[in-house]
């Protein structure tokens, strides 16, 4: 890693509270601990709490950002620096704005991603970007089955002028730290954007099997409640 980048992040994770995962926090950060990882943002799926225990568990000179992937009326935003839960189903203007609200930090994960439903719809994009509403693009995403996918959400964030994120959106031990972000220090959410586009993207692309790992993720938990 390059040394004038001493922070190294991994900027999409999951929790056992997401619906399809069951990683636990004090594994995770040994495992990132084991990889080299020194920042960690938990972006559950419209849940806050996996965020809250994780950073309970962090030890010294760990930092743990608190966010969360909310499903709008049109597809996945997260929120970075979160102090509290922003409900799913609103529409994605007002849910950039209320993390804006909260202080915190907007990135679109996987917004070119053509095989996943969740993804925030292109006009969606367009009107967050026009907006200002906006601060980073998540340009390489680990579990991306097409890679070109990835080349388009680069392209995207060029030719829009957005600093670009990299993230594993790790779902199980293994996963974590695939792909990331090295960073310089930062003070605070805005200065995190600062950091975002002065980083460099590193990892590559995790085999396909490992949608498997969401698959039963799932259906452990439906058998759970049934």
């Amino acid at each position: 890693m390059n040394t004038d980048l001493p922070l190294r992040a991994e900027l999409h994770c999951h929790t056992y509270h997401s619906h399809d995962c069951r990683m636990r926090p004090e594994r995770m950060i040994r495992n990132c601990q084991q990889r080299g990882i020194n920042v960690l943002a938990v972006t559950d799926h419209n849940e806050f709490n996996g965020a809250l225990e994780v950073a309970a568990a962090a030890p010294e000179g760990f930092t743990v950002i608190p966010a969360e992937e909310i499903m709008t009326s049109q597809g996945e935003i997260i929120g970075y620096f979160l102090s509290h839960h922003i409900p799913r189903g609103l529409s994605p203007e007002e849910t950039a704005q209320r993390i804006r609200a909260q202080g915190g930090v907007v990135n679109v994960p996987h917004p070119f991603d053509t095989l996943r439903n969740g993804r925030l719809t292109t006009p969606a994009l367009d009107r967050l970007v026009s907006l200002g509403l906006i601060d980073m693009i998540e340009g390489f995403n680990a579990r991306m089955t097409r890679p070109e996918d990835n080349d388009h959400a680069l392209a995207y964030a060029r030719e829009h002028d957005l600093p670009v994120t990299g993230g594993s959106d790790a779902h199980s031990y293994g996963e974590l730290a695939t792909a990331y972000t090295a960073l310089p220090r930062f003070d605070g959410p805005r200065d995190f954007v600062h950091a975002v586009r002065e980083g460099l993207i590193g990892g590559g692309l995790s085999p396909w099997p490992v949608h498997l790992v969401s698959t039963w993720a799932k259906v452990a938990r439906n058998v759970r409640l049934t």
